[in-house]
């Protein structure tokens, strides 16, 4: 098990990218949760296997249908099975 922490940039507020991540995490057994924030990115804290962790940063990379991705920055952390789920924050 591991971790990541996720920050995209561009147009990803307000094109559901966070329900689009919510989805694809919970299919893939993910963890952690996604929450837009005040300067216009999308930040994800996310836990489970490298693989889905991986999967996880090809969806970020590509986003929904009118989401347009500048730049997606990745930082892997050690886990710390502090989550029972995937949750979109408000």
């Amino acid at each position: 098990m591991k971790q990541i922490n996720l920050k995209i940039y561009g147009r990803v507020q307000g094109v559901n990218f966070r329900y689009f991540i919510f989805e694809r995490a919970k299919e893939i057994g993910l963890t952690g949760w996604v929450k837009n924030e005040d300067d216009g990115s999308v930040l994800i804290l996310a836990e489970g296997s490298e693989e889905s962790l991986k999967k996880l940063i090809e969806y970020c990379q590509s986003g929904p249908q009118f989401a347009t991705i500048d730049r997606v920055e990745v930082k892997w952390k050690k886990t710390t099975s502090g989550f029972d789920d995937f949750v979109i924050k408000y």
